[in-house]
C-alpha cells in the first residue's frame, strides 16, 4: 500500500544555536516514515528549496523533527533565517554509502585495540569519523586526523567535538 506522496509546504526557516531548519509538518512525517518503513532514527531525504533540489537527512532533535538547511541550500534559494520558503521532501531511497578513506583502513588494521573500538561503535558514530576523514581536503590533513581519529579509540584524545572514548 502506497501513501500519496505529500504536498509542498511552506515553512519559516529558523535557527537553533547556529543551525537553520524547518519544521516538517505531520503529513510529510508520515509519508517518510511509511516509505522508510520505521519512525525513529535519522532518514535520507531529497528536497527541494523553492525548487532547488538537494540530498538531506530530517533528524528529530529536542523533541521535534527537524529539516536542517546549509548555506549553499539557502544561498540557491535566496533564502536565510526568518524568510518563508517553499519545500518538497520525499524519502531517498538510493543508498547512500561513504566509502573509508585509505588511510584509516590502513590505521585500523595497524591497531588492533583501535579497530576492535572502532567496530563496535554505533553505525552513526562510526560514520561521524568516516565522513570528517573523507571530507577532508588536504593529505596533511587527512594524515594527522586519522592519528586523532585513532588516539580518539583509545581514549586518549579529542575527536570531532568528542571527548575521548
Amino acid at each position: 500500500m502506497d501513501i500519496k506522496k505529500p504536498k509542498p509546504f511552506t515553512a519559516k526557516i529558523n535557527l537553533i544555536g547556529i543551525n537553520p531548519f524547518v519544521f516538517v509538518p505531520e503529513e510529510t512525517l508520515e509519508y517518510i516514515f511509511k516509505h522508510a518503513g520505521k519512525s525513529k532514527g535519522q532518514f535520507p531525504v531529497i528536497m527541494k528549496i523553492d525548487g532547488h533540489k538537494f540530498k538531506q537527512t530530517l533528524v528529530k532533535y529536542a523533541g521535534d523533527w527537524r529539516l536542517y538547511l546549509n548555506t549553499p541550500m539557502r544561498k540557491a534559494a535566496g533564502k536565510d533565517v526568518g524568510d518563508l520558503a517553499t519545500f518538497e521532501i520525499t524519502f531517498d531511497i538510493e543508498e547512500r554509502l561513504i566509502t573509508m578513506h585509505p588511510k584509516l583502513v590502513k590505521a585500523l588494521a595497524e591497531n588492533k585495540d583501535a579497530k576492535k573500538i572502532f567496530d563496535s561503535l554505533p553505525p552513526y558514530l562510526q560514520k561521524e569519523i568516516v565522513r570528517y576523514i573523507v571530507n577532508l581536503k588536504t593529505e596533511e590533513s587527512v594524515e594527522k586526523n586519522v592519528k586523532k581519529a585513532i588516539r580518539f579509540l583509545l581514549g586518549e584524545e579529542r575527536f570531532i567535538g568528542r571527548d575521548p572514548l
